[in-house]
């Protein structure tokens, strides 16, 4: 109840409350000294070149990781005007020299055999010529023979070019890795290496014991081929590279190498059987053109004779033609001397011949 009768107005409730002094307190316990708001001209400056050396440390800073960015940005595409190579560019090279290295060995454990070691041929058609690899060898066609054998080239059921993939049916002894590998082997470029002879085992560069230096090898693909106007495809069945060329009438049975000499009186007999020369000594007239008969015993399996000097040079090449046949060589006139006779498709075929004895 806030009447209150027989008061003044100013004593009725509520009342109001009197006014009390403030008690005196310390709020800062810090020196009045330290709140003082002027600068005195020493600490000014030595805000200022505190101030100066953030300045360069952030400077340094932002120099020191544009420099990083720059650099990277470099590394990873390359210097402009192929100064260097990208990094991702460089590492797919080095895959690829390794694929190729390691297809190669693989190569050679399992298809120079029949192919030869070169991809010259041998029991199966030749790899290494350029209008096969220009158009019929590529990638896709290779898959479906590693996955299909050798059916797959001519329909053959029969073929002795066996099943290499191992999701073949049945399966073979080459997962999809070694595959790529050997097709990459295949399918390299001349110039694209250098590739070295890596020891299957370790995998380590084979040292030549003659030179001392790492074995190598020369890819068989040559980018720059380009085929005849015109020129037939090269056909799908392998077989018909053995196939014997028709004579015709009164043509000669066994012609003779291009850019031969004119025959002459002597004629040495030379035989090929079970991919060896039965005969490994030859003698031959000094300063004379004279002739090889030359008997390819072995049925299929293609043959010739190359004439090679001391120094490893080609003094005559012979044309190379499936056995069961004879050929006749007209040899050009060889100085008095030693020479070596080789298979250029199997070049584990070798002898000598004595021109002068």
């Amino acid at each position: 109840m806030t009447d209150q009768p027989g008061r003044p107005p100013e004593e009725r409730l509520p009342a109001p409350v009197p006014t009390s002094a403030p008690v005196p307190a310390e709020r800062f316990s810090a020196p009045p000294s330290a709140h003082r708001n002027d600068l005195t001209p020493e600490r000014a400056a030595k805000i200022v070149r505190q101030s100066a050396n953030a300045r360069w440390v952030g400077f340094l800073a932002v120099t020191i990781v544009s420099l990083f960015v720059i650099g990277y940005y470099f590394y990873e595409l390359g210097v402009p005007g192929g100064l260097t190579e990208p990094r991702l560019e460089a590492a797919a090279n080095e895959q690829q020299v390794t694929a190729v290295e390691r297809g190669y060995n693989i190569y050679q454990a399992n298809c120079a055999q029949c192919h030869g070691a070169n991809g010259e041929g041998g029991k199966g058609p030749t790899l290494n010529r350029q209008d096969k690899l220009f158009a019929h060898l590529n990638e896709g066609y290779l898959h479906n023979v590693m996955q299909v054998g050798g059916r797959y080239v001519c329909g053959d059921p029969n073929s002795i070019m066996p099943i290499w993939s191992n999701t073949g049916n049945p399966a073979g002894p080459l997962n999809y890795k070694q595959i790529e590998n050997l097709i990459a082997f295949i399918r390299a470029e001349k110039g694209t290496g250098p590739y070295r002879v890596m020891d299957p085992g370790l995998f380590e560069p084979v040292i030549d014991e003659t030179t001392g230096e790492e074995k190598t090898f020369e890819p068989w693909v040559d980018p720059n081929y380009k085929p005849e106007p015109g020129a037939t495809p090269f056909p799908a069945c392998w077989t018909d590279e053995f196939a014997a060329p028709a004579v015709s009438p009164g043509a000669s049975a066994s012609p003779s190498a291009s850019g031969s000499a004119a025959p002459s009186g002597t004629v040495v007999t030379e035989s090929a059987l079970n991919i060896a020369f039965e005969t490994k000594d030859l003698k031959a007239p000094a300063g004379a053109p004279f002739q090889i008969e030359f008997d390819n015993k072995d049925a299929g399996i293609p043959h010739n004779i190359a004439i090679k000097d001391a120094s490893g040079s080609d003094v005559f090449t012979g044309e190379i033609f499936p056995g069961v046949a004879v050929k006749t060589y007209d040899i050009p006139a060889l100085p008095a001397g030693s020479y070596t006779f080789v298979c250029t498709v199997h070049p584990n075929m070798t002898g000598t011949i004595a021109a002068g004895s």
